[in-house]
C-alpha cells in the first residue's frame, strides 16, 4: 500500500524529543503535538525530511510556513545542523521510528543546536528551551518514550497461542535466517520456555528423531516464530530490532544470504530435520551470512548489524558442532 509522507522539518523531529521530556505543562507548537500524535500511533509512518536550502536541494524546499519565530536565519541553521548530525540529505524519506531512532542515539542534546552558550546578535537567541534539559530527559527515555510499545501481556499471550500452533502444526512458517539464530541460542545455552521468540521450542521438536515438522521459508517476522518478540509489529510482519529500529533491512539482507547459501528460495517446503542438515553442510560460518561483516557501516547506520558486534560471533559455529550429529 503506497502512503504518502509527511514534510516534518529536521528541528520538529527534536521537538518530539524536548516534548516527550518536558516538566513543564506548556506544550509545543501545534503541528508538533498533532505530529506526535500521529508517530505514536503510527510509529513508520514515512517522514520527508525537508529544510529551505534552495540551490541543488531547492525540489524539497517546504517554505517558510513551519518556521518558528526565532527568524529565518535560525531556523536554517538549527535544521542544517541536525540534518548534519543525521547524516542525511534533505529531502530523505524514512519510516518514524528510524529517524527518531537515529537522532536519540546521534544527538544526546540540542545545547549547540536549538540555542546557543554565546548569543552574538538578536537574531542567534534561539529556543527558550534548548537549555531547559526537556530534550537531554526525552532523549534518555528512547524510543519508548515516543512510540507505542507492545505490552508484556500481549507478548505473553501471543505465546501461549503460537505455542499451542507450534504443537499442533505439520508445517511451520519461518524466515531463514532465524534458523542459524536458533543454532546460536542452542549454543549460549537457552532452552524452552523462551520469552522472545518460539526457536528453542522449534529447535527441540526437530532434535527427535521421529519428528515429521516441515519448515516453508517465508519473508519478514512470521508470526509462527516470532509471535512474542517485543521487536515485531503486529500487522505486518516487520522487524525493528537494533539500535535505531532498522533491525527490518538487515534482517532481510541475512535472509536472502540464507537462501542463496543453501540454494533456495522463498516459498520452499522442507522436512525440519532435512533443513537443518542441509544448512550446517553449506554454512559452515555465519561470518558473511547472517553476520553482515562483509560491509563495513557506523553503529548509526540503517544497515548496522548488532551480531557483527557481537563479542561471541562464534555462537553459530559452536553450535553447529554441538548439533551436527543430532540431525
Amino acid at each position: 500500500m503506497s502512503i504518502t509522507p509527511r514534510v516534518v522539518r529536521p528541528y520538529q523531529l527534536a521537538c518530539l524529543v524536548c516534548r516527550a521530556g518536558s516538566e513543564r505543562p506548556e506544550g509545543p507548537q501545534e503541528k508538533v503535538e498533532e505530529l506526535a500524535e500521529q508517530v505514536g500511533l503510527h510509529p513508520d509512518l514515512p517522514l520527508m525530511v525537508a529544510a529551505n536550502l534552495g540551490e541543488t536541494f531547492a525540489y524539497q524546499d517546504p517554505g517558510t510556513a513551519d518556521d518558528t519565530p526565532e527568524g529565518a536565519d535560525f531556523n536554517l541553521k538549527r535544521d542544517l545542523d541536525l540534518l548534519q548530525w543525521l547524516d542525511i540529505a534533505p529531502g530523505t524519506v524514512l519510516p518514524a521510528r528510524l529517524l527518531l531512532g537515529r537522532l536519540l542515539l546521534r544527538v544526546p542534546s540540542v545545547r549547540g543546536i536549538c540555542g546557543y552558550e554565546k548569543v552574538t546578535g538578536e537574531a542567534w537567541r534561539g529556543c527558550l528551551k534548548a537549555f531547559s534539559g526537556d530534550y537531554e530527559r526525552g532523549q534518555a527515555k528512547g524510543l519508548k518514550g515516543l512510540l507505542t510499545q507492545r505490552t508484556r501481556e500481549e507478548m505473553d499471550a501471543d505465546k501461549v497461542r503460537s505455542i499451542a500452533a507450534l504443537e499442533a502444526a505439520e508445517v511451520v512458517k519461518i524466515r531463514p535466517h532465524i534458523l542459524l539464530c536458533s543454532v546460536c541460542q542452542y549454543a549460549s545455552g537457552v532452552r524452552p520456555p523462551f520469552a522472545e521468540d518460539n526457536l528453542p521450542e522449534l529447535l527441540q521438536t526437530v532434535m527427535e528423531k521421529d519428528c515429521k515438522l516441515k519448515v516453508k521459508l517465508v519473508p519478514s517476522a512470521d508470526w509462527d516464530m516470532c509471535a512474542p518478540c517485543p521487536s515485531r509489529i503486529d500487522g505486518n510482519d516487520g522487524c525493528v530490532c537494533g539500535k535505531i529500529g532498522s533491525g527490518g533491512l538487515y534482517n532481510q539482507v541475512k535472509d536472502i544470504n540464507v537462501l542463496q547459501a543453501l540454494g533456495l528460495t522463498y516459498g520452499t517446503v522442507m522436512d525440519a530435520r532435512e533443513m537443518y542438515r542441509l544448512i550446517f553442510e553449506r554454512i559452515p560460518t555465519a561470518s558473511g551470512v547472517c553476520v553482515l561483516n562483509a560491509i563495513p557501516v557506523p553503529d548509526h547506520s540503517f544497515w548496522h548489524d548488532g551480531c557483527s558486534d557481537s563479542t561471541q560471533p562464534a555462537g553459530y559455529d559452536k553450535g553447529r558442532e554441538m548439533l551436527r550429529g543430532v540431525f
